[in-house]
């Protein structure tokens, strides 16, 4: 997972510069604050209409849109499962392929050659070839990327879809033909059969996974970083919709642990910051610093990886689930988490301008997004109601639950009655039935 705020001044220090040798021009002020500017707000959008979707979430009874719930073992094994999916898509790029600049001019070599000739020639420098040892024929890390944007090719299409589909349903017409659709996958036959996908859509649906397709289309063939940012910005609003922590705890365990696992892999190595520029897939939102300059076609970028958006992004969403359960008509809990991370994100950005380099975002996030909300708890007297509350008790809010057990005696009529009378309140009570007792 990325999480790391990138600073494009130092690009082509930690690449080892462009392959021909030239360096980017400077970035105007403008450009610079332009930038910033974008990042942030587009960090804001997924978090705060991703926590609203929560509660929503939260509260509907199609099981194929319940939320997936974050545990307390969970959040302390994701650290460590991040890191091991890092450090391999980092001996990947570097092992397989050790320096990128050879396996461009290899490839460069090959497409001289073939127009020359008008056919597949030898590779030249069979000694290089040799050390190496690389399918170039086969892989490459033009190939590998090309499978990497098939695979969020289809997830980018199905979480914009999921994304832009409460919006749409607004500019469809009353008497739209509206029809239900069934996906089912199943598993054996008879007793046996079990469902695989059991995913149930309507026409909107399909509208909206149409319009999908477009961008999903555009970001394949351009790579273009408006279609990037609509994939990584919808990934962002689906996790923290989807993704829920069951309590605070859980959330200042796993918020912890990758606050470590960000400080060391941005400032201990340099894993991150090539993962992040080696990976050719919607994991992060860009901003060009040239935009100013170039337009659309602007290429020098500044990047803030997901993981900065979403993990803490649950962690306040949370908050703003704990607020409605306190049924005092008042969002303080969310409110104050979201300035803290605004104020986090613009701590990270700071920082890492004036000191040109990449940042862990969470280093600064992280004590914020739970510091200013536990500092609000001392003062309000309502700490130990923020580390009890349950979020899981929020998933079916209507249904009664049996807190305890009432003590009677007598027949099984008897009995029913009673726990009747004790979840039905004082207004449905009736009158006892002598003949039954």
């Amino acid at each position: 997972m990325d999480s790391a705020l990138s600073d494009p001044h130092n690009a082509s220090a930690e690449t080892g510069g462009p392959a021909n040798g030239t360096t980017r021009p400077p970035s105007t002020p403008e450009g610079i604050a332009l930038a910033y500017g974008s990042l942030l707000l587009m960090a804001l959008l997924p978090i705060f209409f991703g926590a609203l979707r929560s509660v929503r979430c939260a509260r509907g009874k199609n099981p194929s849109d319940m939320p997936e719930t974050i545990t307390s073992r969970d959040a302390a094994r994701f650290p460590i499962i991040a890191s091991c999916t890092l450090l391999g898509l980092y001996l990947f790029f570097k092992v397989y392929f050790p320096n990128k600049s050879y396996t461009g001019s290899v490839l460069k070599t090959w497409k001289t050659q073939k127009s020359k000739k008008g056919k597949t020639a030898a590779i030249q420098n069979p000694t290089t070839r040799d050390n190496h040892r690389f399918p170039f024929e086969i892989f490459s890390q033009e190939y590998i990327n090309l499978l990497l944007s098939m695979y969020f090719f289809v997830l980018g299409i199905l979480a914009l879809s999921h994304t832009i589909s409460p919006f749409m349903n607004k500019f469809f017409p009353v008497n739209f033909p509206n029809r239900q659709y069934q996906l089912l996958f199943t598993q054996g036959s008879g007793e046996n059969k079990e469902e695989i996908i059991n995913y149930e859509f309507d026409t909107k649906d399909l509208v909206c996974l149409g319009l999908s397709s477009i961008v999903g289309v555009w970001y394949l063939l351009r790579k273009h970083w408006i279609a990037n940012n609509l994939f990584g910005l919808a990934f962002s609003l689906n996790g923290v919709e989807l993704l829920h922590l069951n309590n605070v705890s859980t959330g200042c365990i796993l918020l912890g642990g990758l606050f470590i696992y960000d400080v060391f892999w941005v400032f201990g190595t340099n894993v991150m910051v090539t993962v992040a520029k080696s990976f050719e897939a919607p994991i992060k939102l860009v901003f060009p610093q040239d935009l100013l300059e170039k337009g659309l076609e602007a290429d020098n970028f500044a990047m803030l990886g997901l993981g900065d958006i979403v993990i803490p992004g649950i962690f306040i969403a949370l908050l703003l689930r704990f607020d409605i359960s306190l049924k005092k008509n008042t969002h303080t809990y969310f409110y104050t988490s979201f300035a803290a991370y605004i104020f986090g994100l613009g701590l990270t950005i700071f920082i890492m301008h004036i000191f040109k380099h990449a940042q862990p975002a969470l280093l600064y996030l992280v004590p914020a997004c739970i510091g200013f909300p536990v500092l609000v708890a001392l003062v309000k007297g309502e700490v130990t109601e923020m580390f009890s509350y349950e979020s899981s008790a929020e998933i079916l809010p209507h249904t009664p639950r049996l807190t305890h057990f009432p003590t009677v005696s007598g027949s099984p009529a008897s009995l029913a009655d009673s726990m009747q009378q004790k979840l039905a309140g004082p207004r449905h009570r009736r009158p006892q039935n002598a003949s039954a007792m």
